[in-house]
C-alpha cells in the first residue's frame, strides 16, 4: 500500500478548512478527529483517481473525504489532511470521524435505487474487495496510532451503515452491503480487531507485545524468530526480562544447529 497525497484543492470544503470562518471547521481543526468512519463508493468504480478528479472542482459541493482506496492498486489517496473537516457522513460523524472511501469493482452493476447488486465476475470482484480492505486495514491503523485512537473502543471506528444506526450519518449500507454482496464474510467487529492487530504488528517487533520497535536486540529476534529459533513465552510476547532455564537454552542451541 503507497499512501499518494492527492488533496483536493479546488473542491469548496477546502477552501472552508483553509481559511475556516465556520465554527465546525474550527472546532475540528481544534479538537482533531476522535475516530474514523469506513465507507465504500456505492458504484461500480474501482480507480480513485476517477473520484479525485470528479471531485476536485470547485462546483462539487455533494460531499468531501479524507481519502479514496483504490481497488486495482490497494493505493490510498489521501485527499484531506486529517484535521480538516470533510462532509463524508451525512450526519454528526462529519464533525467527528475521518471519512474513509473504497472504491468497488467494476464487474458489479447496482440495481436501480439500490444497495443490492449483480457480480458477473466473482473472483475478480473478490481479489478487489479484499484488495482495498487490507489496505483499509494498514491506513486505518496508520491513523489510530498518529491519533491514539483505540479501534476496539465503541464508537472509534464505525462504518458509514453502523453511523447511520448510531443517529450520526445519513442512512446508507456501506461497505457491509459490499462484503456481502461479493460473498466474502467480513464484518466491521473483524474489521476493528485486524486495525487492532496490525496496530501490534507496525509498533512491535516479531508481533511481541513486550518489545518495543527501536530495541538493541530488535533485528536479532527478527531473525531468531523467523528462523524459527526462539517462538517467545506466548503467541504475542516474548518475555525479554525472564531468565531462561537450561532446557530453553538447549532447545534453542538445537535449533540454531538445526538452522545452520
Amino acid at each position: 500500500m503507497q499512501i499518494i497525497e492527492s488533496y483536493l484543492t479546488k473542491n469548496p470544503y477546502w477552501k472552508k478548512n483553509q481559511n475556516p470562518t465556520d465554527s465546525r471547521y474550527k472546532n475540528y481543526q481544534k479538537n482533531g478527529p476522535k475516530g474514523m468512519m469506513l465507507h465504500s463508493v456505492g458504484c461500480s468504480q474501482p480507480s480513485a483517481q476517477a473520484f479525485v478528479k470528479g471531485w476536485n472542482d470547485p462546483g462539487y459541493t455533494d460531499a468531501c473525504v479524507h481519502g479514496f482506496i483504490d481497488a486495482n492498486s490497494g493505493d490510498v489517496y489521501r485527499t484531506m489532511p486529517s484535521n480538516y473537516r470533510a462532509p463524508h457522513a451525512g450526519g454528526d460523524a462529519t464533525n467527528t470521524h475521518i471519512g474513509v472511501e473504497m472504491c468497488e469493482p467494476d464487474c458489479i452493476k447496482y440495481k436501480k435505487n439500490s444497495a443490492s447488486f449483480t457480480v458477473s465476475n466473482r473472483v475478480k470482484a473478490q481479489q478487489m474487495v479484499k484488495r482495498t480492505y487490507e489496505s483499509a486495514v494498514e491506513f486505518f491503523a496508520l491513523e489510530c496510532l498518529e491519533w491514539g485512537f483505540d479501534p476496539m473502543k465503541p464508537g472509534v471506528i464505525i462504518s458509514h451503515n453502523e453511523g447511520h444506526d448510531m443517529g450520526i450519518a445519513s442512512n446508507h449500507a456501506d461497505p457491509e452491503h459490499l462484503w456481502k454482496g461479493v460473498g466474502l464474510d467480513y464484518t466491521m467487529d473483524g474489521f476493528r480487531r485486524d486495525v487492532r492487530d496490525k496496530m501490534l504488528e507496525l509498533t512491535t517487533v516479531a508481533g511481541f507485545a513486550d518489545v518495543p520497535v527501536g530495541v538493541w536486540y530488535a533485528e536479532d529476534l527478527e531473525w531468531a524468530k523467523d528462523a524459527g529459533i526462539t517462538k517467545g513465552i506466548a503467541s504475542d510476547a516474548f518475555g525479554p526480562m525472564l531468565e531462561c532455564s537450561r532446557a530453553q537454552i538447549v532447545t534453542m542451541l538445537w535449533r540454531l544447529w538445526g538452522s545452520a
